[in-house]
């Protein structure tokens, strides 16, 4: 599977953005999907992740309630649209694939994911 993100730029603190992940080389509709994000300094962390159909969502306590993770499997893409941005969701975002998963199924575990994309750069200035 081929994935390449997009969408990451500087926004102020309490702004918006949406990255989007499209994929390819692979059935789109049998992948679970996932965000991750490493800033500098730490370690990569789970962000976002939905199911194969995309009713089944799961997010990281700290962007709950301030991001939304969506799929359209027509278009073999997924995005993350990201309100209410703060200093500390600066990171490179990562979408992931996990093609070894049942409908229903997501995971958190950044080592389920075979597949990765190039990483968007988010930066969210004070």
């Amino acid at each position: 599977v081929q994935l390449q993100a997009s969408g990451g730029g500087l926004v102020q603190a309490g702004g918006s953005l949406r990255l989007s992940c499209v994929a390819s080389g692979r059935t789109f509709s049998r992948l679970a999907m996932g965000w991750f994000r490493q800033a500098p300094g730490k370690e990569r962390e789970f962000v976002a992740a939905i199911s194969w159909g995309g009713t089944i969502k799961h997010y990281a306590d700290s962007v709950k309630g301030r991001y939304t993770t969506s799929r359209d499997n027509a278009k073999n893409t997924v995005d993350l649209q990201m309100n209410s941005l703060k200093p500390e969701d600066t990171a490179v975002y990562y979408c992931a694939a996990d093609a070894n998963t049942v409908s229903g199924a997501i995971s958190i575990d950044a080592n389920r994911y075979e597949n990765w994309g190039q990483g968007t750069l988010v930066t969210v200035s004070s």
